[in-house]
This record gives C-alpha cells, structure tokens and sequence, in this order.
C-alpha cells in the first residue's frame, strides 16, 4: 500500500470522527485549542486501536482466504463506505452525538462508535503488504489532526458540513476498494 492509499484510506475511516468533531465543536460555548485536542486525541487513539485488532483478527485467517483476499478487501471497503453514505443521507437524529461533554462517559461510546469501520479496514491489512504499525500511527495520527480541526469548523461553520463529509469518507473507501480489486484482478 502507498502512502498516498494509505492517507486516502486514513481520511476516508477519520469522516465519521470528523463529523462527530463538528457537532462536538457546534455544542461547545469555548471551543478553544485544548479542547479540539482532547477530542482529537479520543478519536485519534481508537481509531488506532481499531485497525490493530482487525489485523491481529485477520491474520488468524489471512492464509486460509488468500486466493479470495482481494474480493474480501473490496466487500468490506464498499460494505463500510456504503454504510457511511447511507448513515449521512439517512437524516438520522444525531442530536446525543452533538453532545459538548467531553468526560470518558460522553466520549468513549463515540470514539468506540466511530472507529468500528475502522476495525474491518484493519481486516484488511493481512492481505497487503504494509508496515501495521506505522499504519495505525498515521491513521490515528490524521483522525487525531482531522477531529481536532472538526471542533474548530463545527464552532465557526455550523452542520453544513457533517452529511459532505461522511459521503465523501464512503466515496473514498469504496473507490479505494474498486482500486484493490482491479489491481488484484489486474485490470490495473
């Protein structure tokens, strides 16, 4: 996996966070610094821990489904985007998410929340080749940047931007899972 896969598959898992972060941003009265990294870091830190666990589940059954791997990557990535998609133009009522508390109680379910996805990309790491660890750092390390500058975005701009957000995640993980494909398939 390239780097620049590797940011597009980073900002594309950080949507769902992001959008989180905005709505966090919109419910705060101060919407200071410290405040967008305290999110930043929950989101950040668990969509780090995600992905992790979906490799270590991946790599117990990676060379059993290796001559199906790219067909699995490419099912999971349209099955996560799709639902990001669906989730963004389904005018749930994300009002509870919207919450400005930031105490481990208010925080945990939405980073845990956010991050799922987060796990089946980490699925699908023990069918490419990339180096686990950086890929966990840096993809924590985005959504940590992204989340924090969330909050700030949210508390200027408002929820116009949540529901563009979330699709364009979707869109990223899918197209990034078409690519897989093609390229397993050799058609790239």
């Amino acid at each position: 996996m390239s780097l620049l896969e590797l940011f597009l598959l980073a900002v594309g898992l950080s949507m769902d966070a992001f959008s989180v972060a905005v709505c966090k941003g919109l419910a705060m009265r101060q919407a200071t610094w410290g405040r967008a990294a305290v999110v930043g870091a929950w989101f950040g830190v668990f969509q780090a821990i995600m992905p992790l666990l979906g490799w270590l589940l991946g790599e117990r059954f990676a060379a059993s489904i290796a001559r199906y791997d790219h067909w699995v990557i490419f099912f999971l990535l349209a099955l996560i985007g799709g639902n990001m998609i669906r989730e963004a133009l389904g005018g749930e009522d994300r009002e509870d998410k919207a919450d400005a508390a930031l105490s481990p109680r208010a925080m945990l379910p939405l980073a845990v929340a956010t991050s799922i996805d987060a796990l089946a990309a980490g699925v699908t790491f023990s069918f490419l080749e990339v180096n686990v660890l950086f890929s966990i750092c840096f993809i924590g390390v985005t959504t940590a940047v992204l989340s924090a500058v969330g909050v700030k975005i949210g508390h200027l701009f408002g929820l116009r931007l949540r529901t563009r957000a979330e699709v364009a995640g979707g869109v990223i993980l899918m197209l990034l899972g078409v690519k897989i494909l093609l390229e397993h398939l050799e058609i790239l």
